[in-house]
């Protein structure tokens, strides 16, 4: 159904004069002192398509000329900027707002029944005091704890630059300095960012921008709730030396019943044990990331159940509280090594007897000249008389020999075929 500026006047006692835009702050600018223009049923609405009147400026030096794209109605239905179509609260896409806030707001489509959805929300506007939104966004939660983390929380004023001026991408620009619009290198046509529309971003659906701000949720960390429903207590480290336990008991006993608060100040960490598994969750939930306490941000975990908690604090020698343990005297050691057997652990490998010296093998340096040294042992004469004449001298018994002495196997009495060699083979 037809309403717009043209000859066709069908239902014009809805179209809509306002005297000032709804803008949030990147999108108005940081100058205080701004001029705006304003035409009266100058353009239709994009998603209405009734014409309203259409405000025109510029946020700053150097960008570009802004305009209202919206009716006010439309903007009052979603809480956006009649500009970037952006959440007033938060700064933030629409789709990733009633993601955050679990709504789920189907504004009709169609000619017909958008126009009918749209004058119920009129009345509805109109029937309310302004501080609120309305429809499914006015029963919605106050905040989200990822809304919170993804918000912006100051103006981004990189957001009304100009655009980029396409013939200096070409090298035929020739205004130089005074065109208004960037000499900078484009970003990547493929770019999902590079391809964004005003209905998508308005009905929450196929926007890229939105898309990218939820995966950066999903990726952020986060408190996983154990399993184990007897765990009741939450671990809170980095605490320095002024946080004492009456300052975790006046932000902690809010969320429920608490136990007991075991503060150790050497490891500058504390333990909450609550009455309520209710209470734990509620205080892990609210205070993770978020706990300031003296200008100091805490880092605030589920504490582990108490048999394995046990189990490791036995194993390190640390009680429940964190001291650690003195050994008790009188309480047997460690056990001894297990027996290697003989084969694995003998290493004997010249079959000499237990009696014999360890083998050491002693290379110096030789003699300076002018001094004489003695022979090594086995080349010189012969200790005792040898029982054959014919044969070789007989080399001194293993108790005689000196430490540290060579040792070489040929020399054993013991060996095999010793004495047949001794002897001449006979």
């Amino acid at each position: 159904m037809a309403t717009s500026l043209g000859a066709n006047t069908y239902n014009r006692q809805n179209w809509e004069d306002a005297d000032f835009p709804i803008l949030c702050q990147t999108c108005l600018g940081e100058n205080p002192y701004i001029r705006m223009t304003k035409e009266k049923y100058g353009k239709e609405c994009k998603i209405c398509a009734r014409p309203f009147t259409v405000f025109r400026w510029c946020p700053g030096v150097r960008m570009r000329f802004k305009k209202t794209e919206v009716c006010q109605t439309c903007s009052k239905m979603k809480n956006v900027c009649q500009t970037c179509l952006l959440d007033l609260e938060y700064g933030l896409p629409i789709q990733v707002r009633d993601t955050g806030l679990s709504v789920k707001d189907d504004v009709p489509k169609s000619d017909v029944n958008k126009e009918y959805y749209t004058q119920n929300m009129e009345r509805e506007i109109a029937n309310s005091d302004g501080t609120r939104a309305v429809g499914m966004l006015g029963k919605a939660p106050s905040s989200s704890d990822m809304l919170l983390k993804l918000a912006r929380t100051t103006p981004y004023y990189k957001r009304n630059r100009p655009h980029i001026c396409s013939f200096w991408v070409k090298g035929e620009c020739k205004r130089g300095e005074e065109c208004p619009y960037r000499h900078e290198k484009p970003t990547d046509p493929d770019d999902p960012l590079a391809d964004q529309n005003i209905k998508d971003r308005y009905y929450g659906i196929n926007d890229p921008v939105a898309d990218k701000l939820l995966k950066r949720a999903s990726s952020m960390p986060r408190l996983d709730t154990p399993d184990d429903k007897s765990i009741t207590t939450l671990y809170v480290g980095g605490l320095g030396d002024t946080i004492t336990d009456s300052e975790l008991r006046n932000h902690f006993y809010q969320f429920g019943e608490i136990r007991t608060i075991t503060v150790v100040p050497r490891q500058q960490c504390a333990f909450i044990q609550f009455a309520t598994r209710g209470a734990a969750e509620s205080a892990a939930e609210k205070s993770f990331n978020k706990l300031i306490i003296h200008g100091r941000r805490l880092n605030v975990k589920w504490g582990r159940s108490q048999g394995s908690r046990g189990k490791e604090r036995e194993k390190d020698g640390v009680s429940e509280s964190g001291m650690r343990l003195e050994p008790v005297p009188g309480l047997p050691g460690a056990l001894p090594p297990p027996p290697v057997s003989e084969e694995e652990g003998s290493a004997n490998y010249f079959n000499l007897g237990p009696s014999s010296a360890p083998v050491v093998m002693n290379m110096g340096l030789p003699p300076p000249p002018g001094v004489s040294m003695p022979p090594p042992p086995g080349f010189g004469p012969p200790m005792f008389p040898s029982m054959d004449g014919m044969g070789p001298p007989m080399p001194p018994p293993m108790q005689m020999r000196l430490p540290g002495q060579v040792h070489y196997p040929s020399q054993d009495p013991q060996r095999m075929g010793a004495h047949a060699a001794r002897h001449g083979g006979t």
